[in-house]
């Protein structure tokens, strides 16, 4: 069976049989999409009754398919991405409803539907016409492509973002990634100033007091003194060891000296359960990266320890030259959800600060595998580790 055309991917332009051929799909659909169009709208007035809201629930979500369909017509004809420039959604029927007719996109793609109903049907219905005549093959053959790319244009223009909105939209998930990124930094620096506080601040602080009283009893007497100075050694090693965690937590050693590949493999060793490892880079990204990339693979590591009940994991580790891919998995229970706790939820949110994103597939009864992409470049010398399971 032949896979239909992806939006996402600059295909190779259409020739002039392909364009004929989309165009009498075109033509076939211009009923459902004129039906949809009017049903739209009559479920839209009719939403003050709640029947509309239930019907509306049905049919935008056919409306995009539509849309999704064209797109990826237009993007075969141009010979270009047409990607769908849909803002996510929440979660929950009403919540989503809602959120799609805030979405620009929505009102865009109704626009849309009229012309495709109106000058697009007659552009696609004079291309196959054309092919049918016996006098007009002619005309067909040299007309039939420009026609069907004047028309995926015009579809483009309505079903996709031009280059500036594209780039508004992306100066405002920006905007909000950076508000993150600085929030998360604040409670970060807290954090670290309550643990400094809490632990070896007030273990040094006890530590002078006891070398104080020790100085002033070593004449009157020396055992309780010699003791205090003991009791002083034991904490100076507790505070150093909390010293240590506290920077391990801040920028893991390990991470600076063996890079992201050797430090994951850390994680992996430290894990209760075996682990499967393929880990593969050409080289060192930037520490920002490696410290976000690191933290994220641990707390996917911490999930799968305290939630997941598996048997066994595994991550790989990937860079095609432009974008780090991870993968975590397990074989546990699966029912991770994003929006239940804080762990994944804080994933992408550090990730959305280097324009990374994060998958999470984890149906009930499992696997779950989360998946993380960072664009991103590599320098320094090739790293690579892949191993069975420890």
């Amino acid at each position: 069976m032949t896979r239909p055309p992806d939006p996402t991917r600059p295909p190779d332009p259409a020739g002039r049989f392909a364009v004929t051929g989309y165009a009498a799909v075109q033509v076939l659909m211009v009923v459902p999409i004129a039906v949809t169009f009017v049903l739209v709208w009559i479920s839209s007035v009719l939403v003050i009754v709640w029947v509309g809201v239930l019907l509306l629930l049905l049919l935008v979500p056919v409306m995009r398919r539509i849309c999704g369909l064209h797109r990826a017509m237009a993007a075969r004809v141009l010979g270009e991405s047409v990607p769908a420039p849909y803002l996510p959604l929440p979660q929950g029927p009403l919540a989503r409803l809602q959120g799609q007719a805030l979405d620009q996109q929505t009102w865009r793609d109704l626009a849309w539907m009229l012309w495709a109903i109106t000058v697009g049907f007659v552009a696609s219905l004079l291309t196959v016409v054309l092919m049918l005549g016996v006098v007009t093959t002619v005309i067909w053959w040299y007309g039939a492509v420009p026609i069907m790319r004047a028309r995926a244009a015009a579809d483009r223009a309505f079903l996709s973002t031009d280059r500036t909105e594209a780039l508004e939209r992306r100066v405002r998930a920006l905007a909000a990634s950076r508000a993150v990124v600085v929030d998360h930094s604040a409670a970060e620096l807290r954090r670290i100033e309550r643990d400094l506080h809490d632990g070896p601040q007030a273990r040094l602080a006890a530590l002078s007091l006891s070398l104080g009283l020790a100085d002033d009893l070593f004449e009157s007497d020396p055992a309780t003194a010699r003791r205090l100075v003991v009791d002083a050694r034991d904490s100076s090693s507790v505070a150093l060891g909390e010293l240590r965690d506290l920077v391990r937590g801040i920028h893991p050693p390990v991470l600076a000296d063996r890079g992201l590949a050797g430090a994951v493999e850390a994680l992996a060793l430290d894990l209760a359960i075996p682990v499967e490892r393929s880990l593969e880079l050409p080289g060192r990204a930037s520490a920002p990266v490696e410290s976000a990339v690191y933290f994220a693979v641990a707390e996917c590591f911490a999930n799968t320890a305290k939630h997941a009940g598996a048997h066994l994991a595994w991550v790989l580790l990937r860079h095609d030259g432009t974008t780090l891919r991870v993968e975590v998995g397990d074989d546990g229970a699966g029912g991770a959800d994003p929006r239940a706790g804080s762990g994944l939820r804080g994933i992408s949110e550090r990730l959305a600060a280097f324009d990374g994103t994060i998958a999470v597939s984890s149906p009930t009864g499992g696997p779950t595998t989360v998946t993380m992409e960072v664009p991103c470049t590599l320098s320094s010398p090739r790293t690579t580790l892949s191993s069975e399971p420890v």
